[in-house]
């Protein structure tokens, strides 16, 4: 087994437990699963945005979370499943965010390589005027990637954790629950994984797969 494979396993099983801990302090405080729920370890959804080796890492942490904390079983079978869907959907903003910056270099180098040339580049060159600007590394739509990384999850828990609820604790109406959960996952998705995707944002790209 090679170096980077063996990195991916262990980003793997780091965030992996790291979700654990995690949710066993979120059920400390009543508040890891039920109709009110606001999962801590949501919070490491945003990780996808860097790692391919979040995804199994969070699928994995929540399903052994909900063993740990003594979830019932059809939520331990169907509760990891949002968390999944929405880490593959994160995953994806990451990887368009590195297209798009990788685009937008590239666009830049070449020019900044036209501007250096001895030969006018253009006409207003030519004529005196001043060369165009090089195009921004970083783009609107760059930025807009990663405040989006934390809505697949938001909106996978949303759909799917209420019938859980529902077939799992008898927690009704359904409808109630969508706001309920939707609210829990704004706040650990929405404001806590934001955060943390800003903080790590400076040294994400030692961490990308």
């Amino acid at each position: 087994m090679n170096h980077s494979k063996v990195l991916y396993l262990v980003h793997a099983a780091m965030i992996a437990a790291l979700y654990v801990v995690l949710t066993m302090l979120a059920n400390a405080l009543g508040i890891a699963s039920g109709n009110i729920q606001v999962r801590f370890s949501e919070a490491l959804t945003v990780l996808p945005f860097f790692t391919s080796a979040a995804i199994p890492g969070l699928f994995i942490g929540c399903l052994l979370g909900n063993i740990v904390i003594g979830s019932a079983l059809p939520d331990i079978i169907f509760g990891p499943l949002p968390t999944l869907i929405g880490a593959i959907g994160t995953w994806y903003l990451g990887r368009a965010y590195r297209r798009q910056n990788a685009s937008a270099s590239a666009s830049s180098v070449s020019i900044s390589a036209a501007e250096t040339s001895p030969a006018p580049t253009s006409a207003a060159e030519a004529s005196g005027g001043m060369p165009s600007p090089a195009a921004p590394v970083k783009t609107n739509r760059g930025k807009l990637y990663k405040w989006l990384s934390p809505v697949p999850p938001i909106l996978a828990n949303a759909v799917i954790i209420p019938p859980v609820l529902k077939y799992a604790y008898g927690i009704v109406p359904v409808w109630f629950s969508v706001i309920t959960v939707s609210i829990g996952e704004i706040i650990s998705c929405g404001i806590f994984g934001l955060i943390l995707l800003f903080a790590l944002e400076k040294r994400g790209h030692e961490i990308y797969f």
